[in-house]
C-alpha cells in the first residue's frame, strides 16, 4: 500500500507513530523492526490515553493502528466488563473501538499523516458477518453461513440457531460472535436433532450464567446448556457458518495462517489441534509447512493457489498494509476455504518470510516497516519526478 504523493516525509526516512498499547510485544517487535531498519523509533500513542482524549499526530507521520487487545484498563474503556475474562460486551466493544478508530483516521487526516490501516476496512474485518459478504461476493471461496453479509437475517437466540442449521442442512457448525477475536465464544456444534447434541468451546459457564474464557477447551452435550450460552451471546451479534471437515497433520486438525504484506503473501504456518479450534492459545501447536505444501501439491493444488486464496482475500482490504489470512484446507488437502481475515493477525515471533516472497530472513514487524520504506522512497520518487 502506497502513501500519498504528497506526504511530507522527513528526509531521514518514514516517521512512524503506534496507536498500542505501552510495554506490549506487539509495540516492542515493531519498535524493533524499525530500529533494526535505522529509522527512529516509532512515536507512541497510548491506546487508553486515545480512548480518553483523542489522537494528536504530526506532518508526515505514518501510523500503525495497532491492536487494543491484552490490557485491562482498555478492555474496560472500550467494552466495560469489569473482568477481562468474561466473554459478554463485544458489541459494545465493536461500537466503541470503532469509533475511536475512525478519530484516529479523522486526526491523521487533519494533520497530514497517512494511515496504515483503513477504518472502514477494520471495521468490516471485525464483524464476521460483514467480512464473509465482502469475500464472497468477491468470489473468494469461504464456509456456506446464513449470516453472511449486510442483509442477512441477525440471530436472536438459539431458536434462530437451531432452524438455521435444519433449514440449510447442517449438522455441523461453528457459532461465533460477530466481533470476537482469539476464538473467544466460539462454539463448534454437532446437532442431529433435539437431545442430539454437543458443542466443543473454551466458554466456561458460571453457575450465575454468565459466560467466562478459558484456556481449557470443554465440551457441552445438553441443549440446554449450549442454548443457554447461545441465548447469552446472542445479544452481541452471532456468525453462524459450516464446519468445513479440516484436513489433518500428524493426526491433529490442521489449518494456515498466511500474512499478506502490500498484497502479497509473505509469511505462513501451519496451526495444528486435537479440537476444532487451532488457536496457538488454546493448545494449538504450530505444524510442518513443507509438509502442508507437499501435501496440497500432491492432490493437486499449487501451492501458489494456495498463497493466491490468500491474497485474493486481502485484496478485499487495499486500504490495509497487513492482514494474517486463515485458510482452512479440506479433507486430503484438495480444497481450501478462507475462514477469517484478521486485522492484528501478524503476532508470529520468529517467523520468517517465504522463500520467494521477498521477505526471507525478515519477521512480519520487519516486513512491514520494509513495505513503508519502499512506499516511502517510490512517493520521494515520484515527487522528484
Amino acid at each position: 500500500m502506497s502513501p500519498s504523493p504528497n506526504s511530507p516525509y522527513g528526509p531521514g526516512g518514514p516517521r512512524l507513530a503506534v496507536v498500542g498499547n505501552p510495554g506490549h510485544r506487539r509495540v516492542e517487535l515493531f519498535t524493533d523492526a524499525a530500529l533494526a531498519a535505522g529509522l527512529a523509533a516509532p512515536r507512541l500513542l497510548a491506546w487508553r490515553d486515545v480512548l480518553c482524549a483523542g489522537a494528536e499526530f504530526e506532518p508526515g507521520e505514518t501510523v500503525r493502528i495497532e491492536s487494543p487487545g491484552e490490557d485491562h484498563e482498555v478492555d474496560e474503556l472500550l467494552r466495560g466488563a469489569g473482568d477481562p475474562a468474561r466473554v459478554e460486551g463485544t458489541a459494545r466493544w465493536y461500537a466503541r473501538f470503532t469509533e475511536a478508530v475512525r478519530g484516529v483516521a479523522k486526526a491523521a487526516r487533519t494533520a497530514g499523516a497517512t494511515l496504515l490501516d483503513d477504518p472502514g476496512e477494520l471495521a468490516v474485518q471485525f464483524d464476521k458477518r460483514l467480512c464473509h459478504g465482502v469475500l464472497d461476493a468477491a468470489g473468494v471461496p469461504v464456509p456456506y453461513s446464513p449470516t453472511s453479509g449486510p442483509q442477512a437475517p441477525g440471530v436472536r437466540g438459539w431458536d434462530d440457531v437451531r432452524a438455521a442449521l435444519g433449514e440449510s442442512g447442517m449438522h455441523r457448525a461453528f457459532v461465533k460472535l460477530a466481533h470476537g477475536s482469539s476464538a473467544s465464544g466460539v462454539l463448534a456444534v454437532e446437532y442431529a436433532g433435539p437431545g442430539r447434541i454437543r458443542a466443543t468451546t473454551s466458554v466456561e459457564r458460571a453457575e450465575d450464567g454468565s459466560l467466562f474464557n478459558s484456556l481449557r477447551v470443554r465440551r457441552y452435550d445438553t441443549e440446554r446448556e449450549i442454548g443457554s450460552i447461545v441465548d447469552t451471546l446472542a445479544p452481541d451479534g452471532l456468525h453462524i457458518e459450516r464446519w468445513v471437515p479440516k484436513a489433518s497433520q500428524a493426526k491433529r486438525a490442521a489449518d494456515l495462517r498466511v500474512v499478506v504484506i502490500g498484497g502479497r503473501a509473505t509469511h505462513a504456518v501451519v496451526r495444528t489441534s486435537r479440537s476444532p479450534m487451532t488457536n496457538l492459545h488454546l493448545g494449538g501447536v504450530r505444524g510442518d509447512l513443507a509438509a502442508a505444501r507437499a501435501a496440497a501439491e500432491a492432490a493437486g493444488v499449487a501451492w501458489t493457489t494456495v498463497l493466491g486464496t490468500a491474497e485474493r482475500a486481502a485484496a478485499g482490504f487495499p486500504g490495509t498494509l497487513c492482514v494474517g489470512v486463515d485458510l482452512l484446507p479440506g479433507t486430503g488437502w484438495r480444497r481450501f476455504v478462507v475462514g477469517e481475515v484478521n486485522a492484528f493477525g501478524d503476532l508470529l515471533p520468529r517467523l520468517t518470510g517465504l522463500p520467494g516472497s521477498g521477505a526471507e530472513g525478515q519477521d512480519t514487524y520487519a516486513a512491514q516497516v520494509a513495505a513503508v520504506i519502499r512506499a516511502h522512497e517510490e512517493a520521494r520518487h515520484d515527487a522528484l519526478h
